[in-house]
């Protein structure tokens, strides 16, 4: 008999009183909580941000294609008109990246780097 558990002797028993756990019982183990990176917001992946702006920029330059194919214009007077207006609009992103005045955009990445930017006042106040 093992702490109170199973036959006094397995004589008589048809057994060999070995004792087998249970396998089956399984008790719940105790989640650690990391203290260390308890809200912590991991920082906007860079070329997400940049596929992101590109695709922007894209997206209104096909809206515009329609437009003018609907006016009427040829099609190399869009292709120029097209360019005139990704040059416009890569220079405005890129002076919003540099710090200039900046588009709100909706996106959950630039929501992200927002948030890392108001955390970072927090820090410093």
């Amino acid at each position: 008999m093992y702490k109170g558990i199973g036959l006094q002797t397995s004589r008589g028993s048809d057994t060999n009183g070995y004792i087998q756990t249970n396998k089956f019982s399984v008790k719940p183990k105790t989640a650690k909580v990391d203290r260390g990176t308890a809200g912590f917001t991991k920082k906007p992946n860079k070329d997400i941000l940049e596929h992101e702006r590109k695709r922007q920029i894209h997206l209104k330059l096909v809206v515009l294609e329609d437009i003018l194919a609907e006016q009427g214009y040829t099609d190399l007077e869009i292709a120029d008109k097209l360019q005139d207006a990704r040059k416009i609009l890569e220079a405005a992103s890129a002076s919003e990246e540099s710090g200039g005045p900046v588009a709100t955009v909706n996106g959950c990445f630039n929501i992200s780097s927002d948030m890392i930017d108001s955390t970072g006042a927090f820090k410093d106040a």
